[in-house]
């Protein structure tokens, strides 16, 4: 950690989350904006529910987006857990859309590292390209750091290509030079992502957490020249609060971060409102939209 010191103040995080909330008042009525965050969107199903039905009904609505609304672009990938890979490899029309899912004991990462390996090398060999895994949060909480990290490593280890994106549960972190100091052992470790929450538990994404995780993004970029994508997830429904989060990184990482590439919005009710928000904007009148 020597490498990375905290520094941030709280006051810091407040001014800069301010300012993101000032701005983001001002582009609502962006339409190439709302369609960039559109883009962005990890579409997920993620119930205990869920069946193979379910997930090949899902998968064909998100091939027949363009025929409903053809002036939103597509998203970013699909988010399902790991026995529905298959259905997103056999399902997904468009190449373009990333095929993921939750791994290695999701949503606690209360399980056997083999158990987490296992599990992710399967999800890879039955379609998968992005994997999302929970840090062991409890062993972080111990000051294990580089039992998270070697955890961490060995699961992107058996993942080849595919991308990893590291969930930091950031609203079970107390401070955050905790945040920032998970964010760096994820990063460190292998993530191409880091992730502020699972949505399981409270509170799940906060622009707190999300202004700590950029500025490490910065300082580990700063230093490595390596670009670690971001992704706030749960609880992010209303367009308001995707545009904050768009605003921050665009104010801390800057606007090369602004694609799918390297931004994402764990989000399925957003979706809909994206969607209501851009055809009011298209069309010049208001209709509500359920389509997912």
């Amino acid at each position: 950690m020597d490498k990375f010191p905290f520094s941030l103040t709280d006051k810091q995080i407040e001014e800069g989350i301010n300012a993101a909330k000032q701005e983001a008042l001002h582009l609502k009525a962006d339409k190439d904006i709302l369609k960039l965050l559109f883009n962005c969107i990890d579409l997920t199903s993620l119930n205990t529910e869920d069946s193979s039905d379910d997930i090949r009904d899902f998968v064909e609505k998100v091939n027949e987006l363009p025929q409903h609304f053809d002036f939103v672009p597509q998203v970013a990938a699909l988010c399902v857990y790991p026995v529905f890979a298959p259905v997103l490899k056999s399902g997904l029309k468009d190449v373009n859309i990333g095929r993921a899912v939750v791994s290695a004991g999701f949503p606690s990462s209360q399980t056997f590292l083999d158990v987490k390996k296992l599990e992710t090398q399967r999800a890879i060999d039955f379609g998968a390209n992005e994997i999302d895994i929970v840090m062991s949060v409890g062993e972080f909480m111990e000051g294990n750091y580089e039992f998270v990290g070697e955890e961490i490593n060995a699961i992107k280890g058996v993942m080849g290509d595919a991308h990893l994106k590291v969930i930091l549960e950031s609203g079970t972190l107390p401070k955050a030079e905790d945040v920032w100091t998970a964010s760096v052992i994820a990063m460190e470790y292998g993530a191409d992502f880091i992730k502020t929450s699972t949505g399981k538990q409270q509170p799940a994404a906060t622009f707190e957490a999300a202004f700590t995780m950029l500025s490490a993004i910065k300082a580990y970029f700063e230093k490595t020249g390596k670009k670690i994508g971001f992704k706030p997830a749960g609880g992010i429904s209303t367009v308001d609060d995707a545009l904050v989060y768009y605003c921050l990184v665009k104010h801390i990482c800057g606007a090369e971060w602004l694609n799918n590439q390297l931004f994402r919005l764990g989000a399925s009710r957003l979706a809909n409102n994206l969607i209501s928000d851009i055809a009011e904007l298209e069309n010049g009148f208001r209709k509500e939209i359920k389509y997912f």
